[in-house]
């Protein structure tokens, strides 16, 4: 050992970062409460699959991700759903909960994951995400219908914008099933 004294550079405070938000699983009943706590355009979903929670250092929730099936009966089964996205507003909460539930989806084995988001919201955290648009949707006409009576859910006043996000699984099944044979897609089949 030597007897040097000791200089200023061993004693400087440490600059460590704030510690990172951390997503976890949580119950539909907390998602839905943040939900109805923090967004007063939406009401809760009918069901999830599984939600996600972004919780800061503190262990507060700042962010919920709710997953479900997808509304529309055209879908494989392959196929999840963001239905609920909503944050605090902290820098990067949504890129960080698509991120995550799409992990998630795909170790459950979905190959592909949708949402839809109006037109005057930012997409940055889907892009960030990873996700591509797919296609805008026009304003519906309502979920009300003569023969099934349906309350409004407030999501069909304005256009949309479908996006996606896919596994390469799902790229080159759906390209092989555009390859199918004229006369099988004319209904006639081969002989």
């Amino acid at each position: 050992m030597t007897d040097q004294p000791e200089t200023a550079a061993h004693h400087r405070p440490s600059r460590r970062r704030p510690a990172r938000p951390r997503v976890r699983p949580i119950s539909y009943r907390q998602a839905c409460a943040y939900i109805s706590a923090h967004h007063q355009q939406l009401e809760r979903p009918q069901g999830h699959t599984f939600s996600l929670g972004l919780t800061n250092h503190a262990g507060n929730l700042i962010g919920v991700a709710m997953v479900g099936r997808p509304d529309a009966r055209h879908h494989d089964g392959l196929t999840a759903e963001v239905t609920r996205l909503v944050t605090d507003g902290p820098r990067n909460a949504c890129s960080v909960l698509l991120a995550a539930a799409w992990r998630v989806a795909r170790r459950m084995g979905y190959q592909r994951m949708i949402t839809y988001i109006r037109t005057d919201r930012p997409a940055a955290g889907l892009r960030a995400a990873g996700w591509k648009v797919v296609t805008e949707t026009p304003p519906a006409l309502g979920r009300n219908r003569l023969s099934r009576h349906r309350a409004p859910r407030g999501t069909g006043d304005g256009t949309h914008i479908h996006w996606q996000v896919t596994t390469e699984d799902w790229r080159t099944r759906t390209a092989s099933a555009d390859r199918v044979p004229r006369r099988a897609r004319e209904g006639r089949g081969l002989r």
